[in-house]
């Protein structure tokens, strides 16, 4: 019995310590878990048991990206020539101040072909360096704008300009004083644009020039008397606001067809226009505020073949010499206030097409104006002449003949110039324009701004 009992108490005590240490090796497993995760968590650890240093070595960072390459050169342009080269600039920066371009000129303006691709320009063989050059500019009718739209830095840089023609378009400001140092610049078109203020004095110092056409702008104030002394061909400078007494020097300037139309140009026509006799083929004077007689040095003009003073406020009798102009073929000075008779000598000129008198005060025709009556080269409605259709009142005639002007010396209006030898003794030429039968429809086209 005590030997059980014994046994029992053995074996109670075996099973009793078994447990406890069951229980402490499950206690290190836990505990050697937790420090094992928590020397993972913190770094302080790694996989497997072993240390750091076992470890692969971090994959190597990849090298950053090589540099962009530099933009390519831009090609080399290849000009024609040098003198082309020069202008080139000049073009591109002409070009940022055009904003409104309706026919797409200038999308032609690229490249360095000039001369073949470039509309508007036109380039030629400059003699003194013999190589191609920018020999015109020809802006007709573009119609460019811009609120910059000038022509400094333009025409005045283009050194080897001869013709710039740039009629209706937008040009504004000034015209660059430096125009004078063109000294191929023959042919100067800026009608029709939006130059203002006064007359441009600038222009009087391109001294080469031999075409000016100014109309169709807003100048105003006064002509320089040095203007008719520029030695041009055709002066234009119609439809302004120019606003004065003809300049006494009319006569001196050596143009061939002359307009001064549609201004607020007053008093006489000067007397020195006779001197004009061997060069004046065309005048427009019509529609401005001339007073006075009609000077009898006008017979003097041999080659003139049109003159047209109507709209005026012109007076007295035509003289006598107005039968000396042999190649006029039309002749107007309708709506004015002259009077007296029709010189019948007039209405025998030979090649007189046209000869407008209507809405004057004339009282009296001859028979060989009766003959241009009925072939209808003359017309004189809204005259006095009794017996004709179409005539003022005999009111309207009475008042203004017994108030009538007279224009002095009645032998002045009945000189007839000696045409074989006058001119040689008191007015001397240097200049001559060829004899022959003009179209006398030139200057007319210029009363149209797009016309020339």
């Amino acid at each position: 019995m005590k030997f059980h009992y014994i046994f029992a108490l053995i074996l109670a005590n075996f099973l009793y310590h078994a447990t406890c240490f069951h229980n402490v090796i499950d206690d290190h497993q836990i505990v050697g878990n937790s420090r094992e995760a928590l020397e993972i968590i913190i770094g302080g650890g790694g996989g497997g048991g072993g240390c750091g240093c076992d470890s692969p070595p971090p994959p190597t960072p990849p090298r950053p990206p090589p540099p962009c390459p530099p933009p390519p050169s831009p090609p080399t342009l290849l000009f024609e020539s040098k003198r082309i080269e020069l202008v080139y600039p000049v073009i591109q920066n002409f070009k940022k101040k055009i904003k409104q371009d309706p026919f797409g000129i200038t999308d032609t303006w690229v490249g360095p072909d000039i001369c073949n691709k470039y509309r508007g320009f036109i380039c030629d063989v400059l003699l003194d360096y013999n190589e191609k050059a920018l020999a015109g500019v020809t802006f007709n009718g573009f119609n460019f704008d811009g609120p910059l739209l000038t022509l400094d830095g333009f025409i005045d840089q283009l050194p080897d300009i001869i013709v710039f023609h740039a009629n209706s378009n937008n040009f504004k400001g000034t015209i660059p004083s430096k125009i004078s140092k063109l000294k191929y610049l023959y042919e100067l078109d800026l009608s029709n644009n939006k130059f203002t203020c006064e007359f441009p004095y600038q222009v009087l110092g391109a001294t080469k020039l031999t075409f000016l056409d100014l109309r169709f702008n807003t100048f105003s104030g006064l002509v320089p008397a040095q203007l008719f002394m520029l030695d041009v061909d055709v002066l234009f400078i119609n439809n302004n606001y120019f606003n004065q007494q003809l300049p006494d020097n009319l006569g001196s300037t050596p143009a061939q067809y002359i307009t001064l139309a549609n201004n607020n140009f007053s008093g006489p026509i000067p007397r020195s226009i006779g001197q004009a006799a061997k060069t004046l083929i065309e005048i427009l004077l019509l529609n401005n505020q001339l007073s006075g007689c009609l000077p009898r040095e006008i017979g003097l003009l041999e080659k003139m073949t049109l003159l047209d003073a109507s709209q005026n406020c012109l007076t007295g009798p035509i003289p006598q010499s107005f039968a000396c102009l042999a190649q006029i073929q039309i002749l107007n000075l309708a709506q004015n206030q002259l009077y007296g008779p029709v010189p019948d000598v007039v209405c025998k000129l030979p090649n007189l097409g046209n000869l407008s008198l209507s809405y004057n005060y004339f009282t009296e025709v001859g028979p060989e104006c009766m003959k241009l009556i009925k072939a209808n080269v003359l017309d004189v409605r809204m005259n006095c002449i009794s017996g004709l259709p179409g005539q003022r009142s005999q009111s309207v005639c009475h008042d203004f003949l017994s108030k009538a002007k007279a224009c002095g010396d009645e032998s002045h209006f009945n000189w007839v110039p000696d045409t074989g030898s006058f001119h040689q003794n008191f007015f001397k030429s240097s200049r001559y324009a060829p004899a022959g039968r003009v179209e006398s429809k030139r200057s007319y086209n210029v009363l149209n701004p797009h016309r020339l």
